[in-house]
Parts: structure tokens; sequence; C-alpha cells
């Protein structure tokens, strides 16, 4: 079973998505069969490369709302974290590109550390407030990750990936995501938001089993050999 999930990793509610998609994961029976692909969503791709801003002035900018008021809501995004076990400092938080920061988690899945890598650079921009767009940050988040330095400045400089991001942005929008984070379970079912782990849950189970639909037997068991009471004779015997 592949669960695919589209996500920005300066998205607040991807973040807690991620956490409660894990915690209904780990409780799943056949979770060792379960493949978990991320995918390139970005938020505002047409945000300057090189430039960040202020979140809370981002929000007040966007949603047309008092900047206070914009700090208040990055304060119940951060209690809305602690809920869901993760540590959220937003105040002073900055927003940018993050084109750069996919193109690097399609390397990590490359390399057998796309999981680490993802998680790395939530933490990074939501806990730690470090930066997640200039590339010596990313190169620093990366190697803690496990990646090779070298190969991840060379990726950064080259543009490698950047193709893989837009096909990940374009099947997005074909599969019908408008928002994120959106989790795409074998291409056949799909939930959109972070929701709680009950709903995780309930979708792995269905996918499950309908991918693997139980036998309907037909016939009467006393007509059949059993144990050993249709045992073919030894030769010579």
């Amino acid at each position: 079973m592949r669960v695919e999930i589209w996500s920005d990793v300066i998205c607040p509610w991807c973040y807690i998505g991620k956490r409660q998609f894990e915690h209904a994961l780990q409780d799943f029976p056949h979770r060792d069969q379960v493949e978990v692909v991320y995918r390139a969503f970005q938020l505002d791709p047409s945000f300057p490369k090189g430039e960040t801003m202020d979140v809370a002035d981002m929000l007040s900018g966007k949603l047309g709302m008092p900047r206070d008021q914009a700090v208040e809501m990055n304060r119940q995004m951060e209690q809305r974290a602690a809920g869901a076990g993760l540590e959220y400092n937003l105040e002073g938080g900055r927003v940018g590109n993050t084109a750069d920061a996919h193109r690097l988690v399609h390397l990590a899945a490359e390399h057998g550390v796309q999981d680490a890598f993802v998680e790395a650079l939530y933490k990074a921009h939501f806990t730690d407030r470090r930066s997640v767009f200039d590339h010596d940050s990313l190169v620093q988040i990366a190697e803690e990750a496990g990646l090779d330095a070298d190969v991840v400045r060379e990726t950064l400089t080259t543009g490698k990936y950047a193709a893989e991001v837009d096909t990940d942005q374009r099947e997005a929008r074909d599969l019908g995501a408008n928002g994120v984070p959106f989790f795409v379970i074998d291409r056949r079912y799909g939930i959109s938001g972070a929701q709680p782990p009950e709903a995780f849950t309930e979708a792995l189970t269905r996918a499950w089993a309908d991918a693997r639909p139980k036998l309907t037997t037909i016939g009467d068991e006393a007509t059949a050999c059993a144990d050993e009471t249709c045992a073919v004779p030894r030769h010579g015997h």
C-alpha cells in the first residue's frame, strides 16, 4: 500500500497532519507494508526567491485582518500543535519560497531518508525557527537528516529535481487537491486536511480491505477432503 502526502514545509496544518497520520500508522497492523511518499505542494510558488516575510505580516495582508489578530491566530495554532504533541514557536517566524526545500525532499527520497528530512524541515521551521529558505541552512538541515553536504549543495546549485516538483504540483491539481495536507492512498482514496488519527485509521483499514477482498466460499465442508481423510496411500501399501 502506498500513501502519498502532498504538503508544504511551511504549512502549519501539514506538520500536524503528518503527526496525526503517524499516530494512526503506528497502530495499523499492516504498517510494515505501507510505503509513505512525500509530494511537493507550494502554497505560494510565486513568492520571490531570496526574500522572506514575517508570518504575522503575511497573514495580516493575505487575510485582510489587523496584525494583532494574525498574532492571535498563531497563538491558537501553537495550542493546536501542542495537542498533537508538537512544539510550535511561531512568533517572529518567516515565510518564503519553498521550491529548494521541496527539491531536496526528492533528493532525500533517492537516498532513503525522505521522512527524516521532512521531519527535520518541519522541526527547523516551526520549533527552532531556523531558515528553510537559504542554501546554507538547508545544507545543514539535510546533513543532520543523513544527507551528504556536497551532494546537497550540488543539487541546490544545479536546479535538479525542479521538474519533479512541478510534476507533484500538477498532479495535486489533477487529483483535486485545493489545499494541504492532502493524503492519497493507492491513488484511490483521498483524505484532505489534518484529520484526527481515527480518520486515518479508518481510511487505511478500508483501503487495505478493499485491495484484498475476502473469498466467499460456497459449498459443504462435509463433502471436502480434510485432515487425512483423503490421504493417498503410499506406494506399495
